[in-house]
């Protein structure tokens, strides 16, 4: 009975925080009301749809489909619902306590694309405005621009070149220390009675891509700081799309201690970093020898000034932006990574033409030799495999912009004020642009390829992921090793991926290794 009653006093405590934010920060009355002038003025309404429940809308129906792994059922359902004689290309929601506008095309993507800064801005929901928290002199969306044009060189195909050996590296020492039965020492690796290793993917995919992250962005190559680091972080993307209450035991409450302590722990880094920096140019400034020591990407953002171009940024401005971009290598990355893993292991045909392409890179290289440049635009085949493992389980359901004037879309009016939602489900898992979409099939992806703005987990247009390159390496980097050592199975045959609330096998993908040597026949 005293459960029942603190289950209700919960209840009560959440609707009433919700009402009080409701009444006191998301309504505008000015705004609403110009909004309406004009909307009548033009003659045109609201897109079709329904706001659901009070206060949350239709959140927990979107979040229940996306969890069920099925997130494309919820845009499907609204699309049939308000279609008439034509297709719906936008829909009405309420989504996070706001008003939404849900585009449901290739076309609607390029528009959003098209019209970033000039009809639509970046926007986020709460609970990650206080998670990632704002820096002294910008906002959420000055700092997403800022961060994109200091990391574009950076990330460059050009740019990244010279980590291919480096990634390469790293990847081969990870399964070195966590695949190999020789060596590892790690929980997500277990040895059977009959000497058969099974490994849980998931976990390890997130430390290696999270250890990758830390050696190029960070030059961290300590395993004990790497894991002290990956054990806040680990928090992080639980605390997105939780009640934004910040009491201790909470979700949200975890997910913002994490940031503060990593966004500390990566200040001290700078701080020791640029101390160095500070002595390294003393040294060469009275020598004759020059060294490339400003190559990576800690030492660039250390030289680099605000838009006014006098101030150095800040030690915790460089953390922010250095945070942000290793959290979303943690998740987007690994999670492909592990969706690529299951996909080999479904579809054996796939895996022995990837296998195949591989092993004729790997016998073209020296004992010893780590891979290129020229090695992996040799990769195409496996590359197609990841865009088709990225259409079917794109790592995140996609984001939001606000509407920062009033504007006509597909014959509704979409008021100054208004949030909108592209959602990659909705165009890669539509038959229009993918025929048979449930069918994993990389050819899609040679030739002339999707349709544009079809095909969208980077993005498009000024906001297009500028991690894509490194993104891309990092993932043929690890095929690469991967299928040149191993062929698996999953334990689990029947396992899938599930957003809750980033992407995630349901039972952390544990596969049962084979490696070559025992499950190959020698060619000799």
């Amino acid at each position: 009975m005293e459960l029942d009653y603190l289950i209700l006093a919960v209840l009560v405590f959440v609707s009433l925080y919700y009402l009080f934010r409701l009444l006191n920060v998301n309504i505008n009355p000015r705004l609403k009301r110009d909004s309406t002038t004009k909307s009548e003025l033009l003659g045109l309404e609201l897109p079709p749809g329904s706001t659901g429940w009070p206060i949350i809308g239709e959140t927990l129906e979107y979040l229940r489909t996306a969890k069920q792994g099925v997130p494309e059922k919820f845009i499907a359902d609204r699309r049939n619902k308000h279609s008439s004689s034509l297709s719906c290309k936008v829909f009405k929601t309420s989504l996070l306590r706001e008003s939404m506008a849900v585009l449901c095309t290739a076309a609607g993507n390029k528009f959003l694309f098209s019209n970033e800064n000039k009809l639509v801005k970046s926007w986020w929901p709460a609970n990650f405005e206080k998670i990632f928290a704002n820096t002294e002199k910008t906002d959420t969306t000055q700092e997403s621009i800022r961060l994109r044009k200091v990391l574009s060189p950076f990330l460059k195909p050009d740019a990244l070149h010279r980590y291919i050996g480096v990634m390469d590296e790293v990847t081969k020492q990870h399964l070195d220390l966590y695949w190999s039965s020789s060596s590892s020492s790690s929980v997500d690796y277990v040895k059977e009675k009959d000497q058969k290793v099974i490994i849980k993917v998931y976990p390890l995919a997130k430390k290696y891509t999270f250890t990758l992250a830390c050696r190029l962005f960070l030059n961290i190559e300590d395993p004990k700081q790497v894991a002290k680091l990956e054990e806040s972080i680990r928090h992080i993307s639980s605390g997105f799309i939780s009640l934004p209450i910040d009491l201790p035991g909470t979700k949200f409450n975890r997910a913002i201690r994490a940031s503060k302590q990593i966004k500390k722990e990566i200040e001290e880094m700078v701080k020791q970093r640029r101390t160095d920096l500070h002595l390294h140019l003393l040294e060469t400034s009275n020598s004759n020898h020059h060294h490339h020591h400003h190559q990576d990407l800690l030492s660039r953002l250390l030289m680099e000034t605000y838009s006014d171009g006098k101030e150095l940024m800040k030690e915790s401005d460089i953390a922010n932006k250095l945070y942000g971009l290793i959290v979303g290598a943690y998740d987007n990355i690994s999670t492909t990574l592990v969706s690529i893993i299951m996909f080999l292991s479904q579809l054996p045909h796939v895996y022995d033409a990837v296998l195949k392409e591989q092993m004729e890179i790997a016998e073209s290289k020296a004992e010893g030799e780590l891979l290129n440049w020229d090695d992996l635009q040799k990769m195409k085949y496996s590359w197609s495999v990841a865009c088709e493992a990225l259409r079917l389980l794109p790592p995140i359901l996609g984001t939001f912009r606000e509407a920062i004037t009033d504007f006509a879309y597909e014959g509704y009016m979409i008021p100054k004020g208004m949030k909108l939602h592209w959602n990659m489900y909705a165009t890669h898992k539509n038959p229009e642009y993918f025929p048979d979409p449930e069918k994993f099939d990389p050819s899609r992806f040679q030739g002339q390829g999707p349709a544009p703005y079809s095909y969208v987990p980077f993005g498009g247009g000024p906001r297009m992921c500028p991690g894509k390159e490194y993104a891309r390496f990092k993932i043929l980097v690890f095929m690469h090793n991967i299928v040149t050592r191993f062929k698996w199975e999953m334990v689990f045959p029947d396992e899938k991926m599930i957003m809750d609330p980033v992407l995630i096998p349901t039972k952390g993908l544990p596969i049962r290794l084979f490696p070559h040597q025992s499950s190959i026949p020698s060619s000799s």
